[in-house]
């Protein structure tokens, strides 16, 4: 029992001498308004996380198809590949990597940038045995859900520290 308390105690020290701290939750600007999440697919699982997400961090989010001016936040290419890394001596496939890559641009409600336009682009890579496909499109499916989960993060970050500058010294 002393023992356990005394690992923890020690770790917690260890952590905080090295600098860890955890990261703070996403924060944006007061006077941003306004916020619309527009995607070619009106169907996109990323463009509803991200809505989520924006949700979650106070901004009040527009439909859609509303008319008018809002700061914008325009995923303007998803693409996704799946990518052969190694084959077997029959020459088929056995691993693969799949891409996940999204450019995106946020402008406020004058046509302002906030975050320019960039690329993100993930990848994770997985084995599929080509003499059994028990799982394969399973493990593939999960894998692509955590990419969209992942990518949503990393949009959202790159959000926060751009207006980070936007924001008063205190918040």
């Amino acid at each position: 029992m002393i023992r356990t308390v005394l690992t923890a105690c020690l770790l917690a020290l260890a952590l905080t001498a090295c600098g860890f701290h955890l990261r703070d939750a996403l924060v944006l600007p007061a006077d941003m308004g306004q916020v619309k999440v527009t995607s070619r697919d009106p169907y996109s699982p990323l463009a509803r996380t991200l809505e989520r997400a924006l949700e979650r961090a106070g901004a009040p989010l527009v439909e859609a198809d509303a008319e008018g001016r809002f700061t914008t936040l325009a995923l303007r290419s998803e693409r996704w590949a799946s990518i052969p890394l190694s084959i077997d001596q029959r020459g088929r496939a056995q691993e693969y990597t799949l891409r996940y890559a999204v450019v995106f641009a946020m402008v406020d409600e004058n046509g302002d940038e906030i975050v320019p336009q960039q690329a993100v682009e993930l990848s994770r890579d997985y084995i599929s045995v080509p003499t059994d496909d028990t799982g394969t499109d399973t493990e593939r499916e999960l894998l692509a859900r955590e990419l969209q989960r992942e990518m949503s993060a990393s949009i959202l970050r790159r959000v926060d520290a751009a207006t980070r500058e936007l924001r008063p010294a205190g918040q």
